[in-house]
């Protein structure tokens, strides 16, 4: 009988004593389940199926083609846009022929505003001459006058002869005769250049207004036409400006000064190039956008993954964002473990656990790792979260969904279903490890520039 109770201490000190060890130094729960990203494959523009490439458990790798749209409208609207973009094209060089003819013109009309200003200096300097040249005829008239009555009095006394009376009287007719001819040229020239004839009130004959050469009809109408022409090169110059200040405003568009270094500068940036060039560059991105919904007819596999819920044949007409079928990853899955808030004491970030999944029984173990705590429990987190704050209370042990991820997991060997039944044993003595070791709440997940600016290439599905 001792014996008998020998053996019984024996097997139960074997047996007994590793199942209380992993008692005291493990906490688990049956309340867990493998869960895993599903990826709904949709369609990014309406069309009819043409063809589906793969069926429900179908195993598909990330670029594999899954189902493909009538391609053929997409086809005729790409060849609508690549005329659209050609006619852009010859719009652009059509408008820089233009703006080339503009700019010849606007030369032709600069140098004429320069010639208009040029001729009324050179007027009023003719004008200037003219009145000195009058004042010599009158001085000239004066001697001749003078000369003429001394002569006609010694004709008189008969100390002259009568052919130097002639001739005296002849040259005071031609110094009248210069004066007269003297006065009709400035006349002449100061009815040219919008002046009166005679000044008021007897005043100086060679007096102009300062700013003639600016304000001159001619002058003003070449501004006028430069005006004009500069406008269509992309030059505003206000009316209120004289032809001097647009001169040197112009000029000024080059450190140099150099004339055909600005107006080659002009065409560019003429406002018909830009609305050429504005169209051709929205012709391109029409164009652009309708190879897009091209290549959106082969609809393709984002992820590596297994295809469910296919609903989608050849010959249907869907519409865009409609789901056409799932892909479940075979790599980025985990298991949630629902503990209760009074086990959650000791749970860190990092600790190891086994997990047993009632699919392999105990026959295979996968080795695990907490990674993370669902910030709330399974009750507040549904549709109707309970009111406490109501009626009677009746006091409930909640469960907290944590998350293990998978240590050394190969989907090729031993794969694991989602939804599968699991029962996790985590470690509390074993030292945590890994990415926020420790702790219950992980780190901020850094974000880079070009990752949040990079848009997605073909976002043809979304994670659910």
């Amino acid at each position: 009988m001792g014996a008998l109770a020998a053996v019984v201490l024996a097997i139960a000190a074997v047996f007994g004593v590793p199942w209380i060890r992993e008692i005291l130094t493990t906490v688990s729960t049956d309340d867990a389940y493998v869960n895993g990203h599903v990826t709904i494959v949709a369609a990014r523009v309406p069309g009819q199926v043409s063809r589906v490439l793969v069926d429900d458990n179908n195993r598909v790798n990330k670029g594999d083609l899954l189902v493909e749209l009538d391609r053929e409208p997409y086809q005729v609207v790409v060849a609508v846009k690549k005329a659209a973009v050609d006619t852009a094209k010859a719009d652009l060089e059509a408008a820089k022929a233009n703006v080339r003819g503009i700019e010849a013109q606007a030369r032709s009309q600069r140098w004429k505003l320069q010639h208009a200003m040029e001729d009324v200096e050179n007027q009023i300097a003719l004008l200037h001459a003219k009145v000195a040249a009058l004042d010599k005829s009158k001085a000239t008239l004066t001697l001749a006058e003078a000369e003429f009555n001394r002569t006609k009095k010694l004709v008189a006394s008969a100390v002259a002869t009568r052919e130097e009376f002639d001739r005296r009287e002849a040259a005071l007719s031609v110094a009248r005769a210069e004066v007269t001819q003297a006065l009709e040229d400035i006349h002449q020239i100061r009815v040219s250049l919008g002046l009166p004839a005679e000044p008021e009130k007897g005043g100086d004959l060679g007096l102009v207004p300062p700013d003639l050469d600016q304000t001159f009809s001619s002058v003003r109408q070449a501004q006028s036409e430069l005006i004009q022409s500069s406008a269509e090169l992309g030059i505003i110059h206000s009316i209120d400006q004289t032809p001097k200040q647009m001169l040197e405003e112009f000029y000024k568009r080059d450190p140099h000064g150099d004339i055909d270094k600005i107006f080659a500068a002009l065409v560019p940036g003429a406002p018909a190039v830009k609305q050429a060039e504005a169209k051709l560059e929205s012709a391109e991105r029409d164009l652009d956008q309708a190879e897009l919904n091209l290549r959106y007819c082969e609809i393709i596999a984002e992820i590596d993954g297994v295809v469910t819920r296919r609903n989608v044949n050849p010959g249907n007409n869907v519409l865009a964002g409609q789901g056409l079928m799932a892909i479940r990853s075979l790599r980025e899955i985990w298991v949630d473990a629902n503990f209760k808030e009074t086990e959650l004491r000791d749970l860190r970030i990092g600790q190891a656990a086994d997990l047993y999944v009632d699919m392999y029984g105990g026959r295979r173990v996968f080795p695990g790792r907490i990674s993370g705590f669902t910030m709330g429990t399974g009750s507040t987190l549904a549709l109707l979260p309970p009111q406490n704050a109501t009626g009677n209370f009746v006091k409930v042990v909640q469960r907290l969904p944590v998350r293990i991820e998978l240590q050394h997991y190969d989907p090729d060997k031993d794969p694991l279903f989602i939804g599968l039944s699991v029962v996790p044993y985590v470690y509390l003595n074993r030292p945590a490890t890994g990415p926020d070791a420790g702790k219950r709440l992980q780190a901020s997940v850094p974000q880079t520039s070009a990752s949040a600016a990079a848009p997605v290439e073909r976002p043809a599905a979304r994670n659910q």
